[in-house]
């Protein structure tokens, strides 16, 4: 079977000018989670990814529409601490 080197590494990223200062702080943060600065990094960038934009999220909240509560969210939180007394 014949696996192109092409389909099977990822794209190379490089970002310049890194202060050094973060550049520690995050070397330390690998360093601290037991994988390399690259691994570190690629993980990160892979969660930012996953995650919606704000207008996105901003436009699914609102794509949900109001709720009505059976009662002011201050009434809730006030009966519900009574019961705990």
């Amino acid at each position: 079977m014949y696996v192109s080197l092409r389909q099977s590494m990822g794209v190379l990223v490089q970002i310049r000018d890194v202060p050094e200062d973060v550049h520690r702080a995050l070397k330390a943060r690998a360093a601290a989670s037991g994988t390399s600065l690259s691994e570190y990094l690629r993980a990160l960038l892979s969660r930012t990814a996953e995650r919606p934009p704000p207008e996105e999220l901003a436009a699914r909240i609102r794509a949900r529409g109001t709720v009505r509560l059976p009662e002011p969210s201050e009434r809730t939180v006030r009966r519900l601490r009574e019961r705990r007394e």
